[in-house]
Parts: structure tokens; C-alpha cells; sequence
């Protein structure tokens, strides 16, 4: 009877393991050129895809009064936006080269990317 407790105990763990590491993956997703991004503990979705070469739009919604999430920083296209709370805010992006792109707060706590394809 031990042996057999043990054993479903590690097989559920096993499970539970496997689940954690492999499981939690974001759905895949297309390019689009209008994006509408969540400020809520980070950015939701954290990922997003446009298409390279046509002019693009996302906009940011913060819901989080967190002063850290007060603006967003886009290095690579040299933007820095301040977000007011519960306002959207919209960034036009026109991507000449493709590539993966980082987005932080302005405290460089955050993050999410761009993919440009």
C-alpha cells in the first residue's frame, strides 16, 4: 500500500512539473497592424506581431495606478510615452527591418516584446 501511495504521489508530481514548464505557453498569433495592449501588472499581451514595412498602431490602456507603469519605453524606435491612467494612448510605428524588439516601463521592470516579421 506505501508503494503504491509513493507511486501516485510521484507520478502527480511528475505531472504537476511537467505542466508548469511545458504547459504555460502563449497561443500563436498573426500580424496585425492595430494592437490594443492592457497596462495591468505588466503588459497584456506581452508579445505581439507586425508586419514590416506598413504603418502600425498600438495602443496602450493603463490600469495600474503603479508609477513604474507611468510610461512606456520603446528603445529601438526611440519613443518614451507617458501613459495616464485609464486613457488609451497610441504609438504609430512604421518598421523598416525585421527583428525582435524589447518594450519596458520606465523603471526597466517590465517587459514585452515587438516581432516585426
Amino acid at each position: 500500500m506505501d508503494k503504491l501511495i509513493i507511486t501516485m504521489f510521484g507520478l502527480g508530481l511528475i505531472a504537476a512539473i511537467y505542466w508548469f514548464f511545458f504547459g504555460k505557453r502563449e497561443g500563436a498569433m498573426e500580424a496585425k497592424d492595430a494592437w490594443n495592449i492592457t497596462v495591468e501588472g505588466g503588459y497584456k499581451p506581452a508579445t505581439i506581431i507586425i508586419p514590416r514595412g506598413k504603418q502600425s498602431t498600438i495602443t496602450f490602456t493603463r490600469k495600474d495606478p503603479s508609477s513604474c507603469l507611468e510610461e512606456v519605453i520603446i528603445p529601438d524606435f526611440k519613443i518614451k510615452e507617458f501613459l495616464p491612467l485609464n486613457k488609451p494612448v497610441a504609438i504609430a510605428l512604421s518598421p523598416t527591418k525585421t527583428g525582435i524588439f524589447g518594450i519596458h516601463c520606465g523603471m526597466n521592470m517590465f517587459h514585452g516584446k515587438i516581432i516585426v516579421i
